[in-house]
């Protein structure tokens, strides 16, 4: 038995619920992280579109960055990557956490 890695699939679900592929996925040059990108991202790397070390690579982000927007999806969805409500999701995340 040979000890390849199994082959990344060429599209995913993305966080609206249509398909998803590389092509579709934000430019690498991208400075403004609007909610759905951030999503699309997350998607890309839940799904094996990507590896959490081409996105750091791919973006520039620090692996910080990237597992806060995982957290947040994976706590609230989408609404929590945004960055306006990002204290009141901390803090309600952290009050089910204490109950």
């Amino acid at each position: 038995m040979t000890d390849q890695p199994a082959p990344s699939p060429t599209q995913v679900i993305g966080p609206l619920g249509e398909p998803l592929t590389r092509a579709d996925l934000p430019p690498a040059d991208t400075k403004r992280w609007v909610i759905r990108r951030k999503a699309e991202v997350v998607a890309a790397v839940n799904g094996g579109l990507l590896t959490i070390d081409e996105v750091l690579e791919r973006y520039g982000l620090t692996l910080e960055e990237f597992a806060g927007w995982q957290r947040a999806v994976d706590r609230s969805g989408m609404k929590g990557l945004r960055v306006t409500r990002l204290q009141h999701y901390r803090d309600l995340y952290e009050r089910q956490l204490r109950f």
